[in-house]
C-alpha cells in the first residue's frame, strides 16, 4: 500500500519496441522521478513517462521535466572537438573547425605546460557546475588540485546555493539544505516561505504546498511580487528587495515579545540567545515597517501564525540568498525554528528549495575554493592531510585555498589567471556585472570549455570538447532534502560526445598524472572513492552503495555504515553539529543593501526565474514549446510607476543601472511593488539582466547581490533610439 496519501499506483505502458529507463529530471533540485522512454532499434530517447514511485513528484513533471528529454539528441548538439583558428573571433560562434580527440586534447595539454612553465602552477583555474552528478563534481576537485596542481577552482553554486551554506553551517553546523524530508511538507501546521517562487521554479512541490492550507494550515510568503504562491498565501509579506534581515530580526522579535520562545530548548540546545534578544529589541514593528515597506499589522499577524503553529518549516530560496548580507538572512531566518525549538522533529524544520540540480551534493565533495571532498576544509591542516593521504600526494604538493568565482574574473583581469577550464557552466550570461566578466573572458591566454551546446561562454573558448547530457551517463545526485538519488543512462554518447568525466581522466593522463586516476574506469569507481573520502567527514556518505540508493528510492545522508539506512530528519537527538553540540541562535545588526535607490536610480531591480526556463537558458532556450510560451525577457513593472515614466504595455525601453543598460519589453502588471521592477535572467547576449546585477560580494559566502540594486527606467525617442 501507498506510504504517502499523494501517492497512486499506475502503471505505466510499455510499447512495443520501446524500454522505460528509471531516472531523474536534470533540471532543478526537485531532481523529479521520471521514465525515458526508449527505441530499441535506435536505441533513442524518444518520449518521457510519469514514474509514480518517487516520493518528491510522485509523477508530477513540469513544463521543463516533461520536454528535458528533447535535449539529448538536439541538432544543436556539438558532435565533436571544435578547435579555434581565428583569435579575433572570441566572442562569436564564427572561427572554429573540427576536429579529432587526440588533436584537441594534445594542444589542451601543450598549451597547459607552455603557461604553467612560463607563469607557473596557478595561471591555470577551473570553473566547474553543479548540474553535474556528484562523481563528476568530486572529480572536477581533484582534476584542478592533483591532475592540474592549481588553487583556483570554484564554481556557479557561489551564485546559487553559497549563503545557505554557509548560513546553515554557522547557525546548524552543518550544510544540508532541508533538515526534513519533503513528504514532511504537507503534514506541517505553517510554512513560513521567503525568497522563493516555488510555483514556478520548483511547481512539484506545489501540490504539498497547497495540502497545508487544505488540512486548516497558514501560509506566509515573503516576495516583493505577488507571484502565484504569493497570491495564495494567508499573509504575503511583499517586502523591498534587500531588506529581509530587518524582517527576520523583526519576527524574532515578536516571537520573544508575545512568549512564543520554547524556553527549554533555548537554553539546553542552543547559544548566543540573550545576545541576540538584546540586539532584535529594536526591530520593533513599526521599524521594520519602515525598513521593508511590509504592513504593520501583517509583520505582527505572520509572527503570531507561526509562533501559535504546533509545527512549523521556514523555507527559502534565492531571493534571500542572492543578496550581499545572503549568509545573515539564511541564519537570520533559521533563527526563528531555533528560538521556538521548531526544528529537530518531524513536520518542524528549515529548508532551502535548492536551484540546480545537484545544488546540494556539488557543494559538498570539493569543488569550491575553499573546500575538499566531504566537506572538509581547505584551512584546516588535519583535513588536507588526510585528503592528500588518501590521494596519494605529498601534503607539500596540495594547492592552497582559491577564491570564489566572481573574484576569478578580475584574477582574469590582472592576467594572475592566463587560462580557464570551464564546464557545466555558463557565466557569459550567469555572473554579474556582464561588461567586467566578457573582458576577462575574452583576454584570457586559452580557454577551454566543456559543453554540449555552443553556449555564450562557449564562444569565447580556444577548444571546445563535446561531453554527454545528462541521460547519456550515471551516477548521482544530491536532491534539496539531502537525498542521495541514481541518474541511470538511458542511451549512448551522442555522436563524438564523451563524459567529463573520461576527458578529466584523459587529460591527467597526458600531463604525467595518470597514476591518480588510473584506477577510476567509471562513474561507480568514482562514487567508491568518495563516499571512502567521505567517512568521518560532516557530509559522510561513506554508507551509500548504488544498490542501497536502488532499494530505497535514494539515501540521505549522513550514512555511515552498511546497516545505516540515512537520516531523513535531523537532529532528532537535539545533537547539532557545533563541537558544543548545540546550535547558534545568530545577533545579526541590520545593513542595507549595496546599492539604495538615489535620484539618478531611484528604483529597485530584482531578477529571477520563469517556469519554462532553467538559469542561463542555454538549454531550455532550445526548446521549442518552452522558448514559444516565454520567448523573450519582459521587464516587469507596477501601474503606476509605468504611468509616472509614460510608459505603456509592450514598449521597449531601456533599463539602466551603473553597470550597464539593455532594452526590454514592459510587462505592466499589478503583481509587483510599484518601486520595484523585475527581470529574469535566462537570456544572453545584449538582453542579459545581468549586465546591469552589482556584483558587491557577501563577506561570507562571497554571493554576489543579484537581488537588489538601483536602477532607471529610460523612454526610446520616437525612432526607437535611446538618448543617454
Amino acid at each position: 500500500m501507498p506510504t504517502d496519501k499523494f501517492q497512486k499506483q499506475i502503471p505505466n505502458k510499455i510499447h512495443p519496441g520501446e524500454r522505460l529507463v528509471d531516472t531523474h529530471c536534470s533540471y532543478c533540485g526537485m531532481q523529479c522521478g521520471m521514465k525515458l522512454r526508449v527505441d530499441i532499434a535506435s536505441n533513442k530517447i524518444i518520449g518521457v513517462e510519469p514514474r509514480y514511485d518517487f516520493p518528491v513528484n510522485l509523477g508530477k513533471l513540469c513544463p521543463k521535466g516533461t520536454t528535458a528529454y528533447q535535449q539529448v539528441n538536439h541538432p544543436d548538439r556539438i558532435k565533436r572537438p571544435l578547435i579555434r583558428d581565428n583569435a579575433a573571433l572570441k566572442g562569436t560562434s564564427e572561427g572554429f573547425r573540427e576536429a579529432s580527440w587526440d588533436e584537441a586534447l594534445d594542444l589542451i595539454v601543450r598549451k597547459y605546460q607552455e603557461l604553467q612553465e612560463k607563469y607557473g602552477k596557478d595561471t591555470l583555474s577551473v570553473y566547474s557546475g553543479v548540474s553535474m552528478t556528484n562523481e563528476k563534481c568530486y572529480l572536477t576537485g581533484k582534476f584542478a588540485r592533483i591532475a592540474l596542481q592549481t588553487r583556483y577552482i570554484d564554481y556557479n553554486g557561489r551564485f546559487c546555493m553559497s549563503s545557505a551554506a554557509a548560513g546553515l553551517n554557522r547557525s546548524l553546523g552543518i550544510d544540508r539544505g532541508s533538515t526534513v524530508p519533503w513528504t514532511d511538507i504537507h503534514q506541517t501546521d505553517c510554512l513560513f516561505i521567503t525568497g522563493s517562487n516555488a510555483a514556478e521554479c520548483h511547481p512539484t512541490s506545489m501540490f504539498r504546498i497547497w495540502e497545508v492550507q487544505n488540512r486548516g494550515g497558514y501560509l506566509i510568503v515573503v516576495d516583493p511580487r505577488e507571484t502565484p504562491l504569493a497570491r495564495r498565501a494567508d499573509i504575503h509579506l511583499d517586502i523591498r528587495p534587500g531588506t529581509d534581515l530587518a524582517l527576520a530580526n523583526g519576527i524574532v522579535h515578536l516571537l520573544i515579545e508575545k512568549g512564543y520562545v520554547d524556553e527549554e530548548f533555548v537554553k539546553n540546545h542552543t547559544n548566543g540567545f540573550e545576545e541576540t534578544k538584546e540586539l532584535v529589541k529594536d526591530f520593533t514593528p513599526e521599524y521594520v515597517s519602515e525598513i521593508t515597506g511590509c504592513d504593520i499589522q501583517k509583520i505582527i499577524r505572520a509572527a503570531e501564525i507561526y509562533g501559535k503553529a504546533p509545527n512549523a518549516i521556514v523555507m527559502f530560496c534565492r531571493g534571500v540568498e542572492q543578496q550581499s548580507k545572503g549568509t545573515d538572512n539564511v541564519s537570520a531566518y533559521t533563527n526563528m525554528a531555533l528560538v521556538t525549538g521548531k526544528i529537530g522533529r518531524p513536520k518542524s524544520g528549515v529548508a532551502t528549495l535548492t536551484g540546480q540540480g545537484n545544488g546540494q551534493g556539488g557543494r559538498e565533495h570539493g569543488q569550491k575554493a575553499d573546500q575538499l571532498p566531504g566537506y572538509r576544509k581547505m584551512d584546516n591542516p588535519e583535513d588536507v592531510k588526510l585528503v592528500a593521504e588518501r590521494w596519494g600526494v605529498p601534503v607539500c604538493e596540495m594547492p592552497k585555498k582559491g577564491v570564489s568565482a566572481y573574484e576569478m574574473f578580475q584574477l582574469m583581469l590582472d592576467k594572475t589567471i592566463r587560462s580557464l577550464y570551464l564546464l557545466c557552466s555558463n557565466p557569459a550570461v550567469s555572473a554579474p556585472n556582464q561588461n567586467h566578466v566578457r573582458s576577462a573572458l575574452k583576454q584570457l591566454d586559452f580557454m577551454v570549455c566543456v559543453d554540449f551546446y555552443l553556449s555564450e561562454s562557449a564562444e569565447y573558448a580556444d577548444v571546445i570538447l563535446p561531453t554527454t547530457t545528462w541521460a547519456e551517463d550515471e551516477g548521482t545526485t544530491t536532491n534539496l532534502e539531502g537525498r542521495v538519488i541514481r541518474h541511470n543512462q538511458a542511451q549512448n554518447w551522442y555522436a563524438e560526445s564523451k563524459p567529463d568525466w573520461w576527458i578529466q581522466i584523459e587529460i591527467a593522463k597526458r600531463m604525467g598524472r595518470g597514476e591518480y586516476f588510473g584506477h577510476l574506469q567509471s562513474p561507480r569507481d568514482i562514487f567508491t572513492e568518495l563516499t571512502e573520502l567521505s567517512r568521518g567527514a560532516v557530509a559522510d556518505y561513506s554508507g551509500i552503495t548504488y544498490e542501497k540508493i536502488e532499494q530505497n528510492n535514494g539515501v540521505f545522508w549522513p550514512c555511515t555504515s552498511d546497516e545505516d539506512q540515512g537520516q531523513p530528519h535531523l537532529f532528532l537527538d537535539k545533537q547539532f553539529y557545533h563541537p558544543d553540540g548545540k546550535a547558534k541562535i545568530c545577533a545579526l545588526p541590520y545593513r542595507p543593501p549595496a546599492e539604495e535607490p538615489c535620484e539618478e536610480y531611484p528604483l529597485r531591480l530584482t531578477t529571477g526565474r520563469v517556469v519554462f526556463h532553467y538559469l542561463s537558458g542555454n538549454q531550455t532556450r532550445r526548446i521549442p514549446f518552452l522558448k514559444e510560451m516565454y520567448p523573450d525577457p519582459l521587464l516587469e513593472v507596477h501601474p503606476e510607476t509605468a504611468e509616472a515614466y509614460g510608459i505603456k504595455h509592450d514598449e521597449v525601453v531601456v533599463l539602466k543601472t551603473r553597470r550597464g543598460q539593455a532594452k526590454y519589453k514592459v510587462k505592466i502588471i499589478e503583481a509587483i511593488r510599484p518601486d520595484t521592477v523585475f527581470v529574469p535572467y535566462h537570456w544572453g547576449k545584449d538582453e542579459c539582466i545581468n549586465l546591469l546585477t552589482n556584483p558587491a560580494l557577501d563577506p561570507y559566502s562571497r554571493m554576489p547581490e543579484f537581488k537588489a540594486c538601483a536602477a532607471q527606467i529610460v523612454k526610446l525617442d520616437k525612432g526607437g533610439k535611446y538618448h543617454g
